[in-house]
């Protein structure tokens, strides 16, 4: 095949056309060549049958290199065309904390019965009483753990005996009878060693943990904070249970960011992207949609109840989008400032006070300055100080409310342990919208013989 490597869609569209033609061994060749990463890629652009055809042909530690490419989603609809038998083969080769995610997609049957049949199930079954978004579900039990009395030779000879195969190799773990963690060393102090010098003396007691059941934003912030590229993962009696590698960690901010990004734009699913089916989209997209159409109304009910004003002064509805548009993007600035601060930890709920004090004073300032442009403007433009008056008034107003709302809505959600970034935009959208309107048209009502005066002459 004549593909350049540096292109996927050229060697995707070439394996695609080997396969048509019924040039397996030249398919299957081009497809075994590549780095699992790129073969992840290429899979997921093969029809059905062809990727059948790909996982009927390829070895069974090739197959499990590509489940753990593979997103979970991906690697279950893979899994489904293979026997049990096979499946179970390709599960012992797996890396434990992706074969553990696997066991955990499929039904409860099937998993059973190809548990029952791997070779080594102990690697994966600490990993199977966890979900997914926490620090056990993406521990994995592919760690080198060292006895306290182990020797510095003996440790390299275990290591060299067991022909390293680990995502974590730069850290060694030290756990006593009990598989308590009692301590942590690296390859280098260990290969400087006198070889007859025991592991507790030249290892680390200090160890930075985190419980198995902590959510995996939180093994982040951990291991960003003490610059990490492993974390061990202990249960309640801190026994050692697993380690959460570098590469996962960048797996979980990238979903923690997209999850965030999502909610913000009242998107309840983190895994919908444009090439998700009808059904999930809907399923993910149109509830929140349906509760901002709730809030809708209510502004529009507000200024329903200004009917009579509207009546008499028809040129205050041409700007009314005015204050709610400045005063909601206003509010989205201060909700993305609280939702991502809380995310990494920079601000505290015991700051709340001081927090919400300094984002009126911006909110202030913001809403002078734009009012007194806006309002200017207007009033020379419609040759109506008065109107340029209360807009520019009734925006200084709406940003205080911005302000307010965009910075205790995220900080009550997180108060009450929940997701900050779910629901704000919705419930910051409907007050900023209201009593943006409110503010308006209360102040118009106050100065509405002044308005008109300008208008009649």
């Amino acid at each position: 095949m004549t593909s350049n490597q540096n292109d996927p869609e050229a060697i995707s569209s070439d394996i695609q056309k080997a396969i048509e033609e019924q040039r397996y061994d030249e398919a299957l060749s081009a497809f075994t060549d590549l780095h699992p990463a790129d073969q992840a890629e290429i899979f997921n652009d093969l029809d059905d049958d062809q990727q059948d055809l790909i996982l009927r042909n390829l070895d069974i530690p090739t197959t499990a290199d590509l489940f753990d490419e593979l997103e979970d989603e991906e690697t279950l609809d893979a899994a489904e065309s293979l026997t049990t038998e096979r499946l179970a083969d390709i599960l012992d080769e797996m890396d434990p904390d992706e074969a553990a995610d696997l066991l955990g997609d499929l039904p409860p049957e099937r998993a059973e019965e190809a548990l029952s049949q791997m070779d080594d199930p102990e690697d994966v079954l600490p990993l199977l009483g966890y979900p997914d978004e926490t620090a056990g579900g993406r521990a994995t039990t592919a760690y080198i753990g060292l006895r306290p009395q182990t020797t510095a030779q003996q440790a390299i000879q275990f290591m060299r005996d067991i022909s390293i195969e680990t995502d974590i190799p730069y850290y060694l773990f030290v756990v006593d009878r009990h598989k308590r963690l009692v301590g942590v060393t690296g390859l280098r102090e260990l290969v400087i060693a006198d070889p007859s010098q025991t592991i507790n003396k030249i290892m680390d007691t200090d160890v930075i943990s985190i419980p198995a059941d902590a959510d995996q934003e939180e093994a982040a912030r951990v291991m960003q904070r003490y610059d990490l590229s492993a974390l061990p993962v202990v249960d309640q009696d801190q026994r050692l249970m697993g380690v959460i590698s570098h590469d996962d960690i960048l797996d979980v901010i990238e979903d923690e960011a997209t999850e965030d990004i999502y909610r913000l734009a009242n998107v309840s699913d983190a895994d919908l992207d444009p090439s998700s089916s009808i059904s999930q989209q809907i399923k993910g997209r149109l509830p929140w949609l349906l509760v901002n159409s709730l809030a809708s109304l209510f502004a529009a009910w507000v200024i329903s109840n200004f009917n009579d004003l509207l009546s008499k002064v028809a040129l205050l509805a041409f700007f009314q989008s005015v204050v709610a548009g400045l005063g909601g993007s206003s509010a989205s600035q201060d909700i993305v400032l609280i939702v991502r601060s809380l995310a990494l930890d920079k601000i505290e709920i015991k700051e709340a006070g001081k927090v919400l004090l300094r984002q009126l004073c911006v909110g202030f300032l913001q809403g002078s300055a734009i009012g007194l442009f806006v309002g200017i403007g207007v009033g020379l433009w419609q040759s109506n100080p008065y109107l340029g008056m209360v807009l520019g008034f009734a925006l200084v107003g709406n940003m205080l409310v911005a302000a307010t709302v965009g910075t205790l809505v995220p900080l009550t959600l997180y108060f009450l342990k929940k997701d900050p970034a779910f629901a704000s935009s919705v419930l910051v959208t409907a007050t900023t919208d209201a009593l943006g309107f409110l503010i308006y048209l209360s102040l118009a009502s106050i100065f509405l013989n002044q308005i008109q005066s300008y208008i009649l002459t």
